[in-house]
């Protein structure tokens, strides 16, 4: 059909823009205030609060609207220094030595006090070279107190977060003496440092109750049409935590604190304070220099405090366990897929074609079905997990053990839903049927709210500030794969030329979903499943990539990317999406940064993930099925040409998700740890309904009776 590939194009770019276009409606801000104060406490998180040893603190949770902070900073760790210099300069910052690896200083930056008004940040000239020279983010320490008249700091940590670019606090006190009143409303920005909370025990409430007392000391010398922040600006040693964020005031007098940041509601940023100090005053962010979003109010906050924050709500709970868990998981999985590999190649060498009636003898079927049932269960590892983050297994003593139990039972009840069928048999039902497992696993998360994936071991940790909402690297790569796989798995069932219909619907609700800011909030994951999917579509009637085919798809590509960017850049600025900031930093002669920074965080979890290692091993793995004489993956190819196609777009989608994103290899891991052992499966499968071993002649007639040997043999003629 000479038009059938344009109309493909035009609807995959339908179905991709469909995903962009609808955007939630705006939530209305705030009224502005007059003076905002920011008090921080580093290290202070909500299991410190208590009604009765923090009653200040508990009643401005109580009264305000709260969040969990994260705290990430231009540090892997964010230490004291790091958290009030990222708030004044509203951007992803570190405070000088940048020592990624050593333990968190305590101790308080140099401060000078030429005058009895105000102080000189003795370093500050340094920690701006620092950021500008030799981090990605393009920070500007003391960006935030260049967009007011004047500032006005309590304590060395507010010192931070309230100097100007050259070091000057315009108001400095040491403590929280003298006339504060008057202090606090001399400037429209105060910065209070309520102390550092550290350790544990009895001294750690201590430190806790010193800064209680120090918040009821601003409550009562507030001035008027106020707003007051409280933060736990940072970590305290090497261990990444969630923090408290209240924010109290005229119009923030209940619901939960988000931003167009975390696009989740309850979560917060920490480079999100700054524009939403400027925004409750009433004044513009400063282009460029800002990578947070002004906070914003959303309904649903109980009215308990402790029911909010605690129990089966505590999100920082989770998100600790989860960080632990995972790397065990993603550990195990890739040793046991590898021994599974490595047990399978000789049971695969010994299902190889026919090679004479001597050739070895095929591998006992009771193995066979022992395998196919380890390949199944292995392939079901991912989404058995992310259905398991629907138990509480991180309140337990032993969350990683219960994490396990709760997995490996979800696993035996998925690999017996899918063997004990009647269609079981059949050469493409294990590997059709564990992919649409894992599609509909990942697609029903994300019509929820990704519940699932938030704070979860197959998802992502709000903890390391990547991602909030939507869905991740892990749940991406099970998503596209599986769904590209159950794409070719009923092409099959269709005649050739309306097989790239077939790629183009299902990748066309697939895009929707990761591309859509309700579902999966990924634009550039639309983007790589949108390429995959003119991929797999261009091949499905089999052959390879022709120029034409190339160019069609290249040209889908290009339309989908074009229309996402001129949807994301029409937005206001705060509300643009990761390809819409990347679109405008480039613009604005900025772009080098982000670029870096995706490099950057490509070469970090390629190092570290064990993703990575699923994903080589994968690679390897079907090559070995592809390449050697006894492999089987080549007639897999040649007999179903959809279940090519459909494996040459999962590669192009989840590469380019994961280099586009800064994921590394972490998409196509997961994507390998899905689909890799039913490819497996079904190339056994194919090696040993082809293995022919009947003789050539039927076996000679015992010679015990000539005559009736002989007649045997006329009649055999």
């Amino acid at each position: 059909m000479p038009w059938g590939p344009p109309v493909l194009v035009v609807l995959a770019v339908i179905a991709s823009l469909a995903g962009l276009a609808v955007h939630p409606a705006t939530v209305p801000a705030p009224p502005t205030v007059d003076y905002v104060i920011v008090a921080g406490a580093a290290g202070l998180r909500w299991e410190d609060l208590d009604p009765q040893r923090t009653p200040n603190l508990w009643r401005e949770a109580t009264e305000g609207s709260i969040g969990w902070l994260s705290v990430k900073s231009a540090q892997r760790v964010t230490c004291p220094d790091d958290g009030w210099l990222t708030v004044g300069a509203g951007n992803y910052a570190a405070w000088p030595p940048l020592n990624p690896l050593g333990p968190c200083s305590l101790d308080p930056p140099a401060i000078t006090q030429p005058d009895q008004i105000g102080a000189d940040l003795t370093d500050q000239a340094l920690a701006v070279r620092e950021n500008q020279d030799r981090l990605s983010f393009g920070a500007v320490p003391g960006a935030l107190a260049e967009s007011v008249r004047c500032t006005t700091a309590f304590g060395p940590g507010a010192a931070l977060a309230a100097a100007r670019p050259f070091g000057r606090v315009d108001k400095y006190q040491p403590a929280l003496t003298g006339d504060v009143k008057g202090l606090l409303s001399s400037c429209p920005i105060s910065m209070v440092d309520l102390g550092t909370i550290t350790g544990s025990g009895p001294d750690r409430e201590a430190a806790v109750e010193q800064a209680d007392v120090a918040m009821g000391k601003v409550l009562a010398a507030r001035p008027d049409r106020s707003l007051v922040l409280v933060a736990g600006v940072s970590d305290t040693d090497r261990t990444t935590r969630l923090h408290v964020a209240i924010a109290e005031g005229t119009g923030w007098d209940g619901g939960w604190l988000t931003s167009a940041g975390t696009g989740r509601d309850g979560y917060l940023q920490l480079v999100d304070l700054a524009p939403t100090v400027l925004s409750a005053l009433g004044k513009a962010t400063p282009e460029k220099l800002f990578a947070g979003r002004t906070a914003t109010i959303v309904d649903g906050k109980p009215a308990d405090l402790a029911q909010a924050v605690q129990g089966s709500h505590n999100a920082d709970q989770r998100a600790g366990a989860q960080h632990a868990v995972a790397e065990i998981f993603f550990t195990v999985l890739s040793i046991v897929q590898l021994l599974l590999f490595l047990l399978i190649m000789p049971v695969m060498g010994r299902a190889r074609r026919h090679a004479g009636p001597t050739g070895p003898a095929l591998p006992p079927p009771r193995l066979v079905a022992a395998f196919e049932v380890a390949l199944i269960a292995a392939a079901l590892a991912i989404p058995a997990a992310l259905l398991a983050d629907a138990s509480p297994w991180w309140r337990a003593r032993h969350p990683a053990w219960w994490f396990g139990l709760v997995t490996f039972a979800l696993v035996a009840l998925g690999t017996a839903a899918v063997r004990f069928v009647p269609r079981y048999h059949r050469t493409l039902w294990p590997i059709g049927a564990v992919a649409a497992i894992g599609t509909v696993v990942v697609g029903l998360d994300l019509l929820t709210g990704a519940q699932l994936q938030l704070n979860g071991v197959a998802g992502y940790s709000a903890i390391h500030g990547a991602r909030y909402a939507g869905v991740g690297g892990v749940g991406l790569g099970v998503f596209v794969s599986g769904l590209l796989v159950v794409s070719g798995w009923a092409a099959q069932w269709v005649r050739k030329p309306w097989r790239p219909l077939v790629f183009v619907l299902f990748g066309g609700v697939g895009v929707v979903m990761v591309g859509s800011p309700f579902l999966g909030a990924d634009p550039v994951g639309a983007i790589a499943v949108t390429a995959g999917v003119c991929v797999a579509a261009a091949i499905s009637t089999g052959g390879w990539l022709t120029f034409p085919r190339i160019a069609w798809a290249t040209l889908a590509g290009l339309a989908v990317t074009i229309g996402f960017a001129v949807v994301d850049l029409r937005r206001p600025a705060l509300e643009q999406g990761s390809l819409g900031r990347f679109l405008s930093a480039i613009a604005g002669g900025t772009g080098g940064p982000a670029v870096q920074r995706a490099a950057s965080s490509n070469g970090q979890t390629l190092l570290e993930s064990p993703l990575t290692v699923l994903a080589v091993m994968g690679v390897l793995m079907l090559a070995f099925c592809q390449f050697s004489p006894w492999g089987g993956l080549q007639r897999v190819f040649g007999l179903h040409p959809a279940l090519r196609a459909a494996g040459a777009g999962t590669t192009v989608a989840t590469l380019i998700a994961g280099a586009l994103g800064g994921s590394g290899l972490t998409v196509a891991g997961a994507a390998a740890a899905a689909t890799v052992p039913t490819a497996v499966l079904t190339a056994l499968r194919v090696l040993l309904h082809a293995a022919d071993r009947t003789r050539a002649f039927p076996p000679p007639a015992p010679l015990s009776d000539p005559d009736k040997s002989g007649e045997d043999h006329l009649a055999t003629r």
